[in-house]
């Protein structure tokens, strides 16, 4: 009988020798390997190849984070600084890098494929915490963020200076994180990365600010200007023309020329000449004959030259060249006073409304701010209706204002600060207002009673927080005269009496509480004398045809004085 022999047989053969074969060559893959990664591959220059997935993990966990950037250099602009990649939570995850490295699996065409290749370099895998890096860029923001600056041209001595103008920058801080992220992963050494940032162009450029030097700033620093008031011939340098000469830009950014002409017009090279013509007008000077108002001496008009019209003139000086060119003449007006020998009758200057003094020792600080305010107060005319201000008159009690230290009260005590004995002046103004009949608008007590003032008809005043304001209520105009020596003040109110006569009934002193001693200050210590403190009503009484038409109370509260000692008294 014939066997019969199957048409398979060869094939099983053949895949029996291919079976055989693919695992000869698997079982060498697998001796030659010898672990899970490519031979030949490295991270970063460090080599895992043949190792285990663990063995790499853990050589890499040893050299890799010396491998990579100690320090990221980065600039916004034009600045620049770093970023500790650690600190703003970069570093390298290992773990996955090594999966990244690893062969896909243990299957045998794919271990067989690794005797036919070499692993090569592999790209780490990084790790980032967002919060991290968001809260270092958002410490390194103030250190590379840059305001944007316009050009500008300003004036040194009369010279020109030209600004340059600068972008400003403001790191993104979102936008900002994938970046550090790269510069971590690709940067190379010495290499700046450039972080992301919102960009703001100045207002006025360069070629602007070019512009402006050519057509301006050069041609007003030429040479000087010669101004004409009335006659008097002012030249003004370029020196003191750049100190009130400013370019300021438009909304469009064009810069434009501003000239302060209220701090030219009172610069010393200015203001020393014009004093020779100009001043103020002076009032008619009354004088009392009894208790009637006449003129006794006639008023004079004044001279001013005023901001505007300076302005108006030296401007377009500037641009010109040649002293011809640069010569102008400035516009002089008229003042008038405001009281003549003409108008003192209509505005009601008849006769004298009231009249205070105050005495008080001499002391050079009190001759001086007692006569400073004096000078400021005296020649006041209040028009019906008006209120007055002792404040607004005599302005802020400082040196420049021509006042001095002087004492004063503060937290209930005796100290040295500027203006000190105004007060006098104010009490003696409000009792001569308490006398004409006025309304009394504002006033305010010392905080405990001064001896030579009368109980309950004083006043005291502090810059910014209390006044003595009156209101002219008398129906005629109101003019104050006021005169100082070194031991008094008087203040005297002429006008039109509204009440025959104002009379003050001073009440019992009530609610007494006695002093008590505390030590002074450490530094500048001004004794005191201990003083009982009370409260006691006045009464201002208006009488009109000899009687009584109406009475004003007014109350008042003094703290104790408590007594003060000095070291060495």
């Amino acid at each position: 009988m014939r066997r019969r022999i199957s048409s398979a047989a060869p094939f099983a053969l053949a895949g029996g020798a291919l079976a055989v074969g693919v695992g000869g060559l698997y079982l060498a893959a697998l001796l030659v390997a010898g672990g899970e990664i490519d031979a030949g591959t490295t991270v970063r220059g460090v080599d895992i190849g043949g190792l285990s997935r663990a063995e790499a993990i853990q050589k890499l966990e040893k050299h890799l984070s010396a491998a990579g950037p100690q320090a990221l250099a980065v600039k916004i602009g034009d600045r620049s600084g770093s970023v500790d990649p650690r600190q703003a939570g970069l570093t390298f995850d290992t773990r996955r890098t090594v999966e990244r490295a690893a062969r896909a699996g243990g299957d045998p065409f794919t271990t067989i494929g690794g005797l036919f290749r070499s692993g090569g370099a592999v790209e780490p895998v990084v790790r980032i915490d967002e919060g991290r890096t968001r809260a270092a860029l958002g410490k390194l923001a103030p250190t590379l963020d840059q305001k944007v600056r316009d050009g500008a041209v300003t004036f040194d001595q009369g010279l020109v200076r030209e600004v340059a103008p600068h972008s400003g920058f403001t790191l993104d801080v979102n936008a900002a994180v994938g970046t550090l992220r790269t510069s971590f992963l690709h940067g190379k050494s010495g290499s700046v990365t450039a972080l992301p940032a919102r960009e703001s162009k100045p207002k006025v450029t360069a070629a602007e600010t070019q512009r402006a030097v050519r057509e301006f700033a050069r041609p007003a620093m030429s040479a000087p200007v010669t101004l004409t008031f009335g006659g008097e011939r002012v030249t003004i340098g370029q020196a003191v023309l750049g100190e009130y000469l400013k370019l300021r830009p438009d909304r469009t950014g064009r810069l434009t020329p501003k000239l302060d002409d209220k701090g030219l017009l009172a610069a010393p090279e200015v203001a020393g000449p014009l004093a020779k013509i100009t001043g103020p007008a002076e009032d008619a000077r009354l004088r009392l004959d009894g208790e009637r108002v006449v003129v006794d001496t006639d008023a004079k008009p004044g001279l001013e030259v005023t901001d505007k019209a300076l302005s108006k003139v030296v401007l377009p000086l500037l641009t010109r060249s040649g002293a011809a060119a640069r010569t102008g003449e400035v516009a002089t007006q008229q003042t008038q006073p405001k009281v003549t020998r003409e108008n003192a009758a209509q505005l009601g200057l008849k006769e004298k409304m009231s009249s205070f003094t105050v005495n008080f020792e001499a002391a050079e600080y009190r001759k001086k701010n007692i006569g400073r305010a004096v000078e400021l107060i005296n020649g006041s005319l209040i028009r019906p209706n008006e209120t007055w201000s002792l404040n607004r008159t005599v302005g802020e009690r400082t040196k420049a204002n021509g006042f001095v230290d002087g004492i004063v009260i503060l937290n209930d005590q005796f100290t040295k600060a500027s203006g000190g004995g105004v007060s006098t002046v104010a009490t003696t103004v409000y009792n001569a207002a308490f006398f004409a009949g006025v309304k009394l608008v504002e006033h305010g007590a010392h905080s405990f009673y001064i001896e030579r003032y009368p109980e309950g008809r004083e006043a005291t005043v502090v810059w910014g927080s209390l006044d003595l304001r009156f209101k002219n209520d008398s129906g005629k105009a109101i003019y104050l005269q006021a005169k100082a020596t070194d031991t008094s003040v008087t203040v005297t109110f002429l006008g039109t009496k509204k009440y025959d006569e104002v009379t003050a009934i001073t009440g019992p002193r009530a609610n007494v509480e006695q002093p008590g001693e505390k030590p002074g200050a450490k530094k500048a210590c001004e004794p005191q004398t201990p003083l009982e403190g009370f409260d006691v009503t006045v009464d201002r009484v208006f009488h009109q045809d000899g009687e009584e038409v109406k009475r004003e109370p007014y109350r008042t509260h003094y703290n104790p004085r408590d007594r003060v000692t000095c070291d060495g008294e």
